[in-house]
């Protein structure tokens, strides 16, 4: 396995995203308009490539103001574990600080707040409600 490298902001290949995001996950979807909803939606994002291969990838959503919001953090089941996302995690609050946001929130199952701590998160409660 090469080394890792990271992009911000690129552009986005459907195809590989969407599969990355069900390897991550353990899913099977179908592909989804990443590129254009990023570009259109988003504060910025992250990408992790090793050998020409998307690996990792994390979105940084806002309301346009001082709050950001970190969603579909994945890491490649084949490089989990190696520092890949917390890179991620790393630069994608550099870019929110970047902007101006003072707030960098993140919502994730019990199993994961491990990973977000070492990233820097504090714990806090959060609320979720299935539409």
């Amino acid at each position: 396995m090469g080394p890792v490298g990271y992009r911000v902001r690129g552009a986005v290949d459907d195809v590989a995203l969407s599969a990355l995001h069900d390897a991550a996950f353990g899913g099977r979807g179908p592909v989804l308009p990443w590129n254009a909803r990023l570009h259109r939606n988003s504060l910025s994002w992250v990408e992790a490539y090793a050998d020409g291969h998307l690996v990792g990838f994390v979105n940084v959503a806002w309301d346009g103001g001082t709050h950001a919001f970190l969603l579909d953090t994945c890491v490649a089941p084949d490089r989990q574990g190696q520092g890949v996302g917390v890179e991620l995690v790393r630069r994608a609050t550099e870019a929110a600080r970047g902007t101006g946001c003072t707030w960098l929130h993140v919502d994730c199952e019990p199993r994961l707040e491990t990973f977000y701590v070492r990233c820097g998160f504090s714990p806090t409660p959060a609320g979720l409600l299935r539409l």
